[in-house]
């Protein structure tokens, strides 16, 4: 009886809404009792809830700020380039007298307008013994055996070389310098009018056309030139399997006809010519060996005239030497053109297993694979008439290896 009594009561309840009432939950881990907000309070749901009810607000307004461009350069313009070339410069001078020489040097030396310090040249071992401030020039003076003087003796010369060294020096221990170092050549030539050896004295009297021929100074030189032989190359960079145009001249002034001979050529890796790797390539008074030696294709040219030999070297490197760099130094000669060609004033090449000239008689060339200096009773062969020698250097020349087709990035 008291069940249903409680039972209806209940009943009574619900009818009158009294039964709504949720049962309460279990505080969540983090919540903590917010008496503002009435009840618990959980800061990181409720923030979580917060951003994603504002994500939701539409629509977003569209980013239109963005990172500045940088201004274009202007584009240059293609304009017309041409390496230029260095000019020869007159800036040495000698006079040589009967017992001293005479030597004045711009001390612009380079023609650069960078003037040098005198105490950076030196003729041999000796300083300058006077400077003239105005025109900006050093004055050296020696003995012809003093300052390191060499004597040198040909048939009909004495021959006096001094060597100009300019040996620049670092600024307050700076490690660059505005010039480079230099050794420039000085020779005094004298004709030998008496014979020195055991034999007979030469007559005192010499004709007066022949003095100043003999007394009048020439000037040698060697060119690397263009393939039409018209003017001098403007580049010594080759490639192995190129071939070296090579002129030798002589200034001929007021002298009569003259004909010119190369004696000799070696090629080293530095510019001293006794320095070791060191390649013979004409020797014997004028054969160049080159083609017989390593099977080139080196020749002497035929000649045009006489004040030119122009000879073509097929290019090589050192074995031992990577830099490619090679310096070539040349003994010429020079002769009346009148006077024929002989075992020891020729220019012979080799070719289809035989010796042949440049000139016309290929007879002299028969000594090339023997002696050409000795004649009959191993005694030098006389020589007709007057002559003159020098030695010219030029380098260096950079020669440089091909490389392969693939190397290069052809596609076939």
């Amino acid at each position: 009886m008291e069940l249903r009594q409680a039972g209806f009561e209940l009943l009574l309840l619900c009818l009158f809404g009294l039964c709504n009432a949720q049962p309460q939950q279990m505080p969540r881990r983090g919540s903590v009792q917010n008496p503002a907000l009435g009840g618990l309070f959980n800061p990181l749901e409720d923030s979580l809830a917060v951003q994603f009810k504002q994500l939701m607000q539409g629509p977003v307004k569209k980013l239109t700020w963005h990172f500045p461009q940088a201004p274009e350069r202007p584009k240059q313009p293609v304009v017309h380039f041409e390496r230029r070339q260095p000019v020869r410069v007159s800036s040495v001078a000698a006079e040589c007298g009967e017992s001293a020489v005479h030597v004045e040097v711009q001390k612009d030396l380079f023609g650069s307008g960078e003037l040098i310090n005198p105490s950076d040249l030196r003729l041999g071992r000796c300083s300058a013994v006077g400077e003239d401030s105005s025109a900006q020039i050093l004055i050296f003076e020696s003995e012809l055996q003093q300052c390191n003087g060499v004597l040198m003796l040909t048939d009909y010369e004495l021959v006096y070389t001094f060597a100009l060294h300019y040996t620049p020096k670092t600024l307050d221990g700076m490690p660059v310098v505005r010039t480079g170092s230099a050794v420039i050549a000085v020779e005094c030539h004298y004709p030998r009018l008496h014979n020195v050896s055991s034999n007979a004295l030469l007559p005192l009297w010499i004709p007066y056309a022949a003095t100043m021929v003999a007394e009048e100074r020439l000037v040698f030189s060697l060119r690397l030139m263009m393939d039409d032989w018209q003017f001098e190359r403007p580049s010594n960079q080759y490639f192995l399997g190129d071939v070296m145009n090579i002129e030798a001249s002589v200034m001929q002034y007021n002298h009569v006809p003259l004909r010119i001979f190369v004696d000799s050529c070696v090629a080293t890796a530095v510019p001293d010519m006794n320095s070791v790797p060191r390649y013979s390539f004409i020797e014997n008074f004028g054969c160049l060996a080159d083609a017989k030696l390593t099977d080139s294709t080196s020749h002497f040219m035929p000649r045009a005239q006489g004040d030119k030999l122009q000879f073509q070297l097929e290019a090589f490197v050192f074995q031992e030497q990577r830099s490619g760099l090679i310096y070539f130094t040349c003994f010429l000669k020079a002769t009346a053109a009148s006077v024929p060609t002989d075992s020891v004033h020729k220019a012979c090449s080799f070719a289809a297993n035989r010796w042949t000239t440049a000139d016309d008689d290929d007879r002299v060339c028969s000594c090339c694979d023997s002696n050409c200096g000795l004649g009959d009773g191993g005694r030098m062969p006389p020589v007709p008439g007057p002559q003159w020698e020098g030695r010219v250097s030029f380098g260096p020349v950079w020669v440089e290896e091909k490389l392969p087709v693939w190397q290069q990035g052809y596609v076939n």
